[in-house]
């Protein structure tokens, strides 16, 4: 490639690099030394803002930044040790603003960034880049996302997805090196984790080259570079031919020689060093509370007894004589419940979607521009992927959201979880709540793409209950399959906690989803590796929703007949994902005011 606009854009990412936190952070900080509190507050948060998408080009790039569109996260040693220390630097300088003099906007951003910051800086004492993979997730799947939302619109961003695809070999060699640091401290993942990634990894390195979804951006090209197709397709397929193949063969060969011979026996992340404390903070960040694994254990164990007696109720309108465990071996293999093509499964998940999206207007004052669709998850790695999953958009390039409805393994996909799965992933779940953030204005970045489990995850699950009130489940089976879910997320708790602190092993953990849901036996293998790769991800989402739910109950009981469901939807996501705290403190203000008004 030439050299020109990109060139100078590598060149002035050196310079920023070798000025680092000392230089760029220090003259604003000196310059802002006699402002006022806001005027120091707005700076520190514009500064951030530059920061946070530097850190993220994929991020960035989606957002229309020419110089990001070019670039992959930068995960080494020497760029963790900078962002540190700029985080340091960040965190001193919201030290000296005085959050007496802020209000509103400004005391809440000074109040979320404080936190984030906190975390971030806690976090880097565990070095988690050792482990950049979970049971269905990782490094080797971001380039696949990145190509589906890429949309080229002209000559450079063509060249800077061309410097994408070059560069992703050097991607690759960063997240190995980390590996292997993570091999020399005995900090790497549990051999079921290690396995799925192996797996994986050949599967992609094995793809043929004209196969490669990075070459997906090349085939939704403007009518205006219609001419240009067939030599920019060539260039692409030239580079992955002769650098992408052979990095992503390297990557295989890694993982199955090096790394799997070496992954651990031990499930938990307790067992790792310093575990105990990385657990803890784990759970800390990921709930948003200060609840102990203990206090979580002893919740989820409430939540299973409570939904046990719903299903109960269900399994009596059903008709169904006979055991529980019966019942459920009925849902798990009865014909009806299960379809027998992809195409019949998207069709299905399709039109549930399209029946929620006709309710939406009745329970929200406020819906996103950005519409989402429904897609198959990529059959590269269908496998170990859960059921569905939402992909986020981006407005500035024209990419709607994606529902991502997993069509393998059909006879383990039953239509009574679809409901549900479509209400948590689509809408009135992760679509509404990430692209309402999306939209939001004149609102720091980090919060426009706030990744708060407790919050996004409590929010999509609250939506499957949602969608009951609004007839999307329509007989006791269907009824059931949205217990049957809830108790999927209850058992999390149990199973979490229950591998990671308290030395669980893979059977008590299955037991848990085995004897009290309806899940299919490989969503229960799946999930079941997929906590135990990814400690405490699963704890956000029933603490979440229960929070969500209690200040529902609680607007409605003080509100009586003035409680409108479009103005509490509203008043929860207005302001972005926050931690539970904050958010009930939002909720409380917004009950008086309402009820103050005459």
């Amino acid at each position: 490639m030439k050299g020109g606009r990109l060139g100078e854009t590598f060149t002035l990412q050196a310079w920023l690099a070798g000025l680092g936190a000392a230089g760029v952070l220090s003259i604003a900080g000196h310059a802002l030394a006699q402002a006022s509190g806001p005027d120091q507050l707005h700076a520190i948060l514009k500064d951030y803002d530059t920061f946070y998408a530097k850190a993220d080009p994929i991020g960035a790039g989606q957002r229309g930044d020419l110089a990001a569109a070019a670039l992959w996260p930068d995960d080494s040693p020497r760029a963790e040790a900078e962002r540190l220390a700029q985080n340091r630097t960040f965190r001193r300088r919201l030290d000296a603003v005085p959050a007496s003099v802020l209000t509103g906007e400004d005391a809440l951003n000074q109040e979320l960034l404080s936190r984030q910051l906190d975390l971030d800086i806690q976090g880097s004492a565990f070095d988690e880049d050792r482990i950049p993979f979970t049971n269905d997730e990782g490094f080797f799947v971001t380039s696949s996302y990145a190509a589906e939302s890429v949309r080229i619109h002209n000559e450079a961003e063509a060249k800077a997805w061309l410097t994408r695809i070059a560069t992703l070999p050097d991607y690759y060699a960063t997240k190995i090196a980390n590996m292997r640091r993570g091999l020399a401290t005995d900090f790497v993942s549990p051999s079921i984790t290690a396995k799925t990634a192996a797996k994986a990894t050949r599967a992609q390195a094995d793809l043929p080259v004209e196969q490669s979804p990075l070459l997906q951006p090349f085939d939704s090209l403007p009518a205006a570079m219609r001419l240009q197709r067939d030599a920019l397709r060539a260039q692409a397929l030239e580079l992955i031919r002769a650098r992408v193949k052979p990095a992503e063969q390297r990557l295989a060969a890694f993982f199955a020689d090096d790394y799997l011979p070496h992954a651990r026996t031990t499930l938990g992340a307790s067992a790792l060093p310093d575990g105990r404390a990385y657990y803890a903070y784990r759970v800390r960040r990921e709930t948003t509370t200060d609840m102990t694994p203990d206090q979580i254990f002893t919740l989820g164990l409430s939540e299973i007894a409570r939904i046990r007696a719903a299903m109960a109720v269900e399994i009596q309108a059903s008709g169904f004589q006979g055991t529980f465990a019966a019942f459920l071996q009925k849902l798990r293999t009865d014909p009806k419940f299960y379809l027998t093509s992809r195409e019949a499964l998207m069709e299905r998940a399709s039109r549930l979607a399209k029946r929620v999206d006709d309710q939406l207007p009745a329970y929200f004052g406020k819906l996103p521009r950005l519409s989402y669709g429904v897609r198959e998850v990529p059959r590269a790695i269908e496998d170990g992927y859960t059921s569905a999953r939402y992909d986020p958009g981006s407005p500035e390039q024209g990419v709607a959201g994606g529902l991502m409805i997993n069509t393998s393994h059909l006879d383990q996909r039953p239509l009574y979880e679809l409901p549900a799965l479509v209400s948590h992933e689509g809408a009135p779940g992760h679509h509404i709540q990430i692209a309402l953030g999306q939209e939001l204005v004149d609102t720091p970045l980090f919060r426009k793409d706030g990744d708060i489990t407790a919050f996004v995850e409590g929010w999509a699950l609250y939506s499957e209950q949602l969608t009951r009130e609004m007839g999307l489940y329509e007989t006791p089976y269907d009824r059931f399959g949205l217990l049957s879910m809830e108790m999927w997320r209850a058992c999390r708790l149990v199973m979490d906690v229950g591998v990671h602190w308290k030395g669980w092993t893979r059977e008590q953990a299955v037991a848990c989803l085995k004897d009290n849901s309806a899940l299919s036996d490989k969503n229960i293998q799946n999930e079941t590796d997929r906590y135990i790769g990814w400690p405490a991800q699963a704890l956000g989402y029933k603490i979440g929703e229960l929070k969500i739910a209690q200040l529902r109950d609680r607007a409605r009981a003080a509100l009586g007949p003035r409680f409108d469901y479009r103005n509490f939807h509203d008043v929860v996501l207005d302001e972005g994902a926050m931690p539970l705290n904050i958010l009930e403190r939002r909720v409380d203000a917004w009950i008086a005011v309402q009820k103050a008004r005459t």
